[in-house]
């Protein structure tokens, strides 16, 4: 989006709140690409970490700028920096711009857009519909439908863990794999055989795979199950478990009724294998910086089957920097307790 290359990297100091009864505590606010990320301006780690289209402004035309992750939410964020105001108010016009509008315009329409629905229904297969439908949902959406799927996983796996601690871990570690594009980093405790993408950027681990394993080779799971999910859209088998017409529905109102995805979570506890090429795999790697043997001994202890990436591992002395602290790395294992 045009709106936000102007502003991408931009940061600037701020006032957070975590809670309504918290005290404010001083943060640098960093705009990147789909998130906006809260720091400690001494260590420089992630506190928070919001989504730009759920972004809220609690005071407009008021200085300094009150910000919220959301209509519900406890956090706020104050700004008085006036080129940072103007790129969080310049995002999220372009972005309130972007997302369909009921009223006047859409009573106009409607009509015609349920001809034209009807007869993508008769004329256009199914599988053609899901594929258009997943190529053109804009990314609040996306994420929405991701949290439903997650809602109907959490049902056998149990809740996200979210030990406080564990949980920054979780942020510094997404950041540190892609600071520009994040995956939002869960882990849950029961059910799920290996690492699954949803939709909007959702990671989620198994807590024994994390207890079993190290920095690099985590990092390795999550870089390569996102790169799967790029390869193979996963809107595109939970818009075929909502069915025909719940999609239909999702290009009419841009949302779709949750019991559509009832029973939806048993078919993710085994995500779909990596199916990357050696050089992609590589190439995450090195755009990483993070080095590849770790993940290659943790998904075969032999290295018969991951050989190329032990031998053209690109940072073979370890990862630069490094994907965790010791104490990040522990907080983030102990996520569950």
């Amino acid at each position: 989006m045009t709106a936000l290359r102007k502003y991408l990297r931009l940061e600037s100091s701020g006032l957070w709140r975590e809670t309504a009864s918290a005290q404010l505590r001083e943060v640098i606010v960093g705009l990147r690409e789909a998130t906006l990320v809260l720091s400690d301006p001494k260590t420089e780690m992630a506190l928070a970490q919001w989504s730009l289209p759920a972004l809220e402004r609690r005071n407009p035309g008021k200085t300094p700028a009150l910000y919220s992750p959301g209509d519900d939410a406890a956090e706020t964020l104050e700004v008085d920096d006036p080129e940072m105001m103007a790129a969080l108010d310049t995002v999220r016009n372009a972005l309130e711009r972007r997302r369909p509008k009921p009223g006047r315009l859409r009573g106009v329409l409607l009509g015609g857009f349920g001809a034209v629905i009807g007869s993508l229904a008769v004329f256009w297969v199914p599988g053609k519909l899901i594929d258009y439908t997943a190529a053109m949902l804009p990314p609040s959406t996306r994420s929405d439908l991701g949290k439903l799927a997650l809602q109907d996983l959490t049902k056998l796996t149990g809740s996200p863990c979210t030990g406080k601690a564990g949980t920054d871990a979780s942020v510094a570690l997404g950041l540190r794999i892609n600071p520009i594009h994040p995956p939002h980093v869960l882990v849950v405790r029961d059910a799920l055989k290996a690492p699954l993408a949803l939709p909007g950027d959702l990671l989620i681990l198994p807590e024994k795979l994390v207890q079993a394993s190290n920095p690099d080779a985590i990092a390795g799971y999550i870089m390569l199950t996102s790169g799967q999910a790029a390869l193979a859209d996963p809107m595109q088998p939970l818009l075929e478990k909502a069915g025909l017409f719940a999609t239909l529905r999702l290009l009419a109102s841009g949302s779709v009724a949750p019991e559509a995805l009832d029973g939806y979570g048993q078919t993710l506890l085994t995500p779909p294998a990596i199916t990357l090429t050696d050089e992609a795999e590589l190439a995450a790697f090195k755009s990483a910086k993070i080095t590849a043997q770790p993940y290659a001994y943790a998904r075969d202890k032999s290295g018969e089957t991951t050989l190329s990436l032990i031998e053209a591992d690109p940072f073979p002395n370890g990862s630069e920097p490094a994907v965790l602290s010791g104490t990040q790395w522990q907080d983030f294992q102990t996520i569950c307790q």
